[in-house]
């Protein structure tokens, strides 16, 4: 009696153990949805054998979905939960208007466009998941895409600058120029309501040109990377602030002498331009409220994390 109970037992756990073939699709899909991010951030780093129809990237991209897909189905358990639980916060979300499917499909989209245009992929990913205030909502706000922002770039870039000649290799970065002096020249610092943060898209302030720093970063961003620049946001101890991209040291040699006796030179003379060099050595050029021009100084140099927009 005892011997077929515990047959019984075996038996009624394989069958609780079987792979239901829904549980396969969906494995699979995740695997889909995981390797992709991964094989654009190893394609970039990894040596290209250039072979003929990119047999080497198939393979290499067929080897790494088996890979996490054995991964995967070694976790079944936590992984099935894990999907489950993430459904329902999303079906949540889409219900009750907050975070819902069409705005991970959006994000997912848009990150994988960054992802394939960017030759650091992996600083999309460490973007995302390091800490900055209101992260979510910072970038939603950045709204570059919308036509009130265009076009006030393009207003910026048509009333300075415009009769800047021999410099094709810096022409978005002047036209960038543009668009900061524009802003500067205009901001208004206005507080947000008391005890509330209010983070304006800049959609909206581009209207009054007025808010708080996180407004003046939001709307600088999205202007500039409405014109083809690449902007980042720095998080300090209590205050966000602007960067431009601008190059390398030999790049900063020539953004000094355009900045300091061509561009900003009554604004410029005899300061110091105020930059970053990260962990690539591109260095960012400080384009604060505060700054009467690009790289003025750091109303708080200290970073803290780092929003990068490209």
């Amino acid at each position: 009696m005892i011997e077929k109970t515990k047959l019984y037992y075996l038996y009624l756990k394989d069958k609780l153990t079987v792979k239901k073939p829904w549980d396969m699709v969906i494995i699979f899909v995740l695997n889909v949805l995981i390797t992709i991010p991964i094989f654009i951030i190893l394609h970039q780093n990894i040596i290209e054998f250039e072979w003929s129809l990119h047999i080497d990237r198939i393979l290499f991209f067929i080897i790494l979905l088996v890979l996490i897909q054995l991964v995967l189905r070694a976790m079944r358990r936590i992984t099935l939960i894990s999907i489950f639980l993430y459904l329902i916060a999303l079906i949540y979300g889409t219900l009750f208007g907050s975070y819902g499917f069409q705005k991970v499909y959006e994000d997912y989209q848009s990150m994988l466009y960054t992802m394939s245009y960017n030759p650091y992929p992996q600083d999309i990913i460490i973007d995302r998941l390091l800490p900055f205030p209101n992260k979510s909502k910072v970038t939603n706000a950045i709204d570059y895409t919308n036509p009130k922002v265009r076009n006030f770039s393009l207003m910026a870039v048509n009333k300075h600058f415009k009769d800047i000649k021999g410099y094709n290799d810096y022409f978005t970065i002047i036209q960038c120029f543009s668009v900061f002096k524009e802003i500067n020249r205009n901001w208004n610092y206005v507080s947000d309501p008391k005890g509330r943060e209010y983070i304006a898209s800049a959609s909206e302030s581009v209207k009054y040109l007025s808010g708080d720093c996180d407004d003046h970063s939001i709307l600088m961003a999205a202007c500039i990377r409405s014109i083809g620049g690449i902007p980042r946001l720095i998080h300090t101890d209590g205050h966000i602030y602007p960067e431009i991209l601008i190059g390398n040291k030999v790049d900063l040699e020539t953004i000094n002498y355009l900045v300091k006796k061509v561009l900003f030179p009554e604004e410029s003379k005899g300061k110091s331009l105020h930059y970053h060099i990260d962990e690539r050595g591109n260095i960012w050029l400080n384009l604060d409220y505060t700054a009467k021009y690009p790289g003025g100084p750091f109303m708080n140099e200290e970073i803290l994390s780092a929003l990068t927009l490209n």
